[in-house]
């Protein structure tokens, strides 16, 4: 007898353990869906990292290029635009955001004009193209009373280094991780 007893457990513990199977897999396929959904879509995704060739950027000059659906700004700068920027940095104390917000640190650090560009020398400003305030495209090319940008939608005057200095931004333009690939191409992302 007690061989048919082991003989009815072992049989409904089968029936147990396939149904409860079969139950997790059905579970699986109907919320596998609900949280594929969450995923980046494909335009996102191809967009995350993007390259930009600035061999053609003759020193002077500004290329605006979209991603991540904004604007970012890629400066070349003149040795004077850099002399510029770099004596602004003596008003460091009274600019109304001191942070660098800039994504290549690993630490925050002040918002000089040194921490705010792409190489050390200060030739390349990357930056995105979008106001602090209300999210508008400032004007460049040495646009503003601080000869930098500016947003003429609600008055925001940024420097050289793309620093708020007056207006109604409460942040300088945001730096996004950029890096040099080779001479002549830039990574965003």
């Amino acid at each position: 007898m007690s061989n048919a007893e082991d003989h009815q457990g072992t049989r409904r513990d089968f029936i147990y353990y396939a149904t409860a199977g079969a139950g997790a897999v059905a579970t699986g396929a109907a919320v596998w869906p609900l949280v594929n959904q969450m995923n980046p879509s494909a335009d996102v995704l191809a967009l995350a990292s993007i390259r930009v060739d600035v061999s053609t950027l003759s020193a002077g000059t500004q290329l605006t290029v979209l991603w991540q659906g904004k604007p970012v700004f890629i400066r070349h700068r003149t040795e004077d635009e850099i002399a510029l920027a770099r004596s602004q940095d003596a008003d460091l104390d009274s600019m109304p955001d001191q942070m660098a917000r800039n994504e290549n640190l690993a630490n925050p650090a002040d918002a000089s004009d040194a921490n705010r560009t792409l190489d050390e020398e200060g030739k390349w400003l990357v930056q995105m193209g979008v106001c602090t305030h209300l999210g508008c495209v400032p004007l460049g090319d040495g646009a503003g009373d601080f000869e930098g940008w500016f947003c003429p939608c609600h008055g925001s005057h940024y420097d050289a280094s793309g620093r708020i200095r007056r207006g109604p931004a409460p942040e300088n333009l945001p730096i996004p991780v950029a890096s040099f690939v080779d001479e002549t191409t830039i990574q965003l992302g």
